[in-house]
């Protein structure tokens, strides 16, 4: 009997090194140049978030981590001396049904991919449109 728990033990040990091994390799494919997480109203200032960083040339896009408290719409521009765009991503629920539960999975549609054509320092403002009390989490992955 005791044998067969430090069995289980073991594996379970190698589980999770392997669950956390392919996690940072993943990461590693999708550098993330900017995060945050926007889960305070105090985050906002004038109901907007903002803030600055730079940016090389290439190929971006965005990732959401939302909830159903999420903002409905959330409102994203980035702009820098030669870029602008500006979009509003809309929250969408998907009802998932098996033969004991049900229950929702969300994300945000609105284009996602990002073009940038030369380094340069940008602002990103984020708008939840009203809705700070509902918590998201917003990347940027360099392609």
């Amino acid at each position: 009997m005791n044998k067969k728990i430090v069995i289980m033990f073991i594996v379970a040990i190698i589980g999770i090194f392997l669950v956390n091994f392919t996690s940072n390799k993943s990461e590693e494919t999708n550098n993330v140049i900017f995060h945050v997480t926007l889960a305070d109203p105090d985050l906002y200032i004038n109901g907007v978030y903002t803030k600055k960083f730079t940016i090389n040339d290439g190929q971006y896009s965005f990732r959401f981590v939302p909830n159903g408290s999420s903002p409905e719409i959330l409102s994203i521009t980035i702009s820098g001396k030669n870029f602008e765009i500006s979009e509003d991503f809309k929250l969408k629920n998907t009802l998932h049904e098996t033969e004991i539960s049900e229950y929702f999975t969300w994300k945000y549609d609105g284009e996602k991919i990002i073009e940038i054509s030369e380094m340069q320092e940008v602002s990103i403002t984020i708008n939840p449109n009203g809705n700070v009390m509902g918590s998201i989490s917003v990347d940027i992955l360099e392609n």
